[in-house]
């Protein structure tokens, strides 16, 4: 666990870059982000959880904390835009868009950077760094989930936190493992259009993929249990909001933003590309995955789907061994797919977002949410997608349980052996 003690090299000790180099002004920004930083939010961070409250105001002592990740923040972003030398490859820029990121989160967590403040000036150096990156990339200019879990390098068994919180490595960990698994199922299905549903060789990645759902499932659970629900709420769901970069307001940093899982809805069949609920879903997301995702997304979307594939290939019948084994664990991954997304909504989304805020005094309940619609919104569309992952029919609703039905009844009348009506 990230115990807030301090990296060699990060605070008064002059430590060189990788290889002997020396330090460069990103290297500096980066020394800072791993230490002074941690420390500086750590503080207002059980300030606030002492006082129950979202942040605190008109407080000298934390006034001072603020001021000084502001200005030492800025100084730092200010070299590196002086020193005129921006990282030539992609992952460099990227990395690079996250450590300004970092900055610019936290500012906004500590409400120093509101429209017209004092500290305008001191941000805009972080703002000018960031649309540039975020231009030459082709991503929103800001810090997204990918930065705090696959794109932020580990120094001594220690990656960039916002505070020395054990609950925040708790939350990046486990969401950082889950997104893994869905990477790996999503990389096993995407091999076996190319092959054939009743290829032998489909077996093995049909069980490579159900097995990464039940590690998705299993990294469910665990931060279920493990994650304390203040803590969440309070102290690290805060740096996830919403944030400006110059005059522009981009949502917040969200655990979905991958492609993986929109590549396994759309190859399974449970979700359409022609739904215009799921369009949706897709566009909006576009901006704040990593550079490489944006075209698994296209990708994706122009493909058909594993569901018909065994539809078609099951109705002339009879149905082979093989083909009988593959059927089964395609449902089966199916029921993995709903089921770990539908624990994620019910025992995640609902017990650490929406109970809490439903006891947030009236009026401040304010931008509860990163991706910055009201939560009930929020909180709707995510239980749409959830019966869509699940294919659970409901009123208004129309999902892929009527072919999954057909699949499995299919199985069920030829030959009888192990079918299930029912996913």
């Amino acid at each position: 666990m990230n115990t807030g003690t301090t990296i060699p090299g990060t605070q008064g000790e002059a430590a060189s870059a990788p290889g002997g180099r020396a330090n460069t002004a990103i290297d500096l920004l980066d020394q800072w982000i791993r230490g002074e930083f941690v420390d500086l939010n750590t503080k207002l961070e059980e300030a606030y959880f002492s006082a129950r409250s979202e942040v605190l105001t008109d407080r000298p002592d934390l006034d001072k904390l603020k001021q000084a990740i502001v200005r030492e923040g800025s100084r730092l972003i200010s070299q590196i835009a002086d020193e005129g030398k921006p990282p030539m490859s992609q992952q460099e820029r990227y990395e690079l868009l996250g450590l300004v990121g970092f900055y610019l989160a936290a500012c906004r967590r500590h409400e120093a950077d509101l429209p017209g403040g004092v500290n305008a000036g001191a941000l805009s150096p972080a703002w000018s760094l960031a649309g540039l990156l975020g231009a030459s990339l082709g991503v929103a200019p800001r810090y997204v989930f990918a930065h705090q879990s696959l794109f932020n390098p580990s120094v001594r068994d220690t990656y960039r936190t916002f505070t020395a919180l054990d609950d925040e490595r708790v939350f990046i960990t486990t969401n950082g493992l889950a997104v893994l698994a869905y990477q790996r199922a999503a990389a096993a299905l995407r091999q076996i259009p190319a092959m054939g549903v009743s290829s032998p060789l489909a077996t093995y990645l049909f069980e490579d993929a159900r097995a990464a759902l039940d590690d998705v499932l299993r990294f469910n659970r665990t931060l279920s249990e493990t994650l304390d629900v203040d803590r969440f709420f309070f102290n690290i769901r805060p740096y996830f909001k919403t944030y400006r970069v110059g005059d522009a307001e981009y949502r917040g940093a969200n655990a979905g933003d991958f492609a993986a899982i929109n590549e396994i809805d759309l190859l399974l069949g449970v979700c359409s590309a022609r739904d215009p609920f799921y369009q949706h879903v897709l566009a909006e997301k576009y901006a704040y995955v990593p550079p490489e995702d944006q075209s698994r997304l296209r990708s994706a979307v122009s493909g058909g789907t594993l569901l018909d594939s065994f539809l078609r290939e099951a109705t002339p019948g009879p149905l082979t061994p093989q083909f009988r084994h593959n059927t089964e664990l395609f449902l089966a991954i199916c029921r993995a797919h709903g089921a770990a997304y539908t624990f994620h909504h019910h025992k995640l989304v609902k017990p650490f977002l929406e109970a809490p805020a439903g006891t947030e005094p009236q009026g401040q309940a304010r931008g509860i949410t990163a991706s910055g619609p009201p939560l009930e919104a929020v909180i709707s569309g995510l239980a749409r997608l959830s019966d869509l992952r699940a294919a659970r029919d409901r009123s208004g609703l129309s999902t892929a349980r009527a072919s999954l039905n057909r699949l499995a009844n299919l199985l069920a009348h030829d030959g009888g052996a192990n079918g299930e009506s029912e996913q």
